[in-house]
């Protein structure tokens, strides 16, 4: 396992011993998050009860050959913590999310619980939010008129950069487990997080956007020193 790996590893170790028996979990979605279901699909084995809620298909079928119960948020729609990874970490835990194209079901999941934890190693934590490429989840209909819309929501928030149609490894275009399509924008350093977050959900075909404001309650930062714990506010 690589350095990194073993960072991610240890964030979600730290985040494990905040659960408890009988919590509703939010389960969430990429390389950090698969180290977190592992280690959890374990202590259930050792008979940890609890119940998770994925936040993507793949996250699901991991957790189901790991044998953690799962549910749905139509079953469980007060979770007690979701634990999710980032793409970057800014000031007062604003995060960028949806690298592995999951945020608007992750965002929901986050939205349904008590406490939202995010788990990384420390090079996601920034100054400024924006080097890693935001992502805009979208419909299929009217893709340039909505691209446009995009253009004049992120001028209004001082923000300038290409938008790029999210494609797979196999060279066709990226569909989100709910149908949609994500544009990745380059945006650089976003000045105003709150208020892009703002403009780009007035334009009609937005579906959601990468920005988690105001949504995580802690990090667990893993670094060679160790995890650093951060609280918002």
């Amino acid at each position: 396992m690589s350095d990194a790996e073993l960072l991610k590893r240890e964030a979600a170790a730290r985040a494990l011993d905040l659960v408890r028996s009988g919590m509703k979990l939010g389960l969430g979605t990429g390389s950090t998050a698969r180290h977190l279901v592992e280690l959890l699909g374990a202590r259930v084995a050792e008979g940890l009860d609890v119940v998770g809620v994925p936040t993507s298909e793949a996250t699901r079928k991991q957790a189901e050959a790991l044998g953690i119960p799962l549910g749905t948020l139509d079953e469980y729609p007060a979770l007690d913590l979701c634990i999710d990874g980032a793409d970057e970490v800014g000031p007062d835990l604003a995060l960028i999310k949806g690298g592995g194209g999951a945020l608007l079901r992750e965002k929901i999941v986050a939205s349904a619980a008590q406490q939202m934890i995010v788990i990384a190693d420390a090079s996601k934590k920034v100054d400024t939010l924006g080097k890693f490429p935001l992502p805009i989840e979208v419909v299929d209909f009217g893709v340039a008129a909505i691209r446009r819309g995009i253009d004049k929501a992120a001028r209004a928030a001082g923000c300038h950069g290409l938008l790029t149609l999210r494609r797979g490894a196999d060279g066709h275009v990226f569909v989100t487990d709910q149908g949609h399509l994500i544009l990745d924008a380059a945006y650089g350093a976003i000045a105003d997080p709150a208020l892009l977050a703002a403009r780009l959900a007035e334009v009609p075909g937005v579906v959601e956007h990468g920005l988690f404001i105001g949504l995580a309650s802690r990090v667990m930062l893993a670094g060679p020193g160790g995890v650093t714990v951060l609280e918002r506010g």
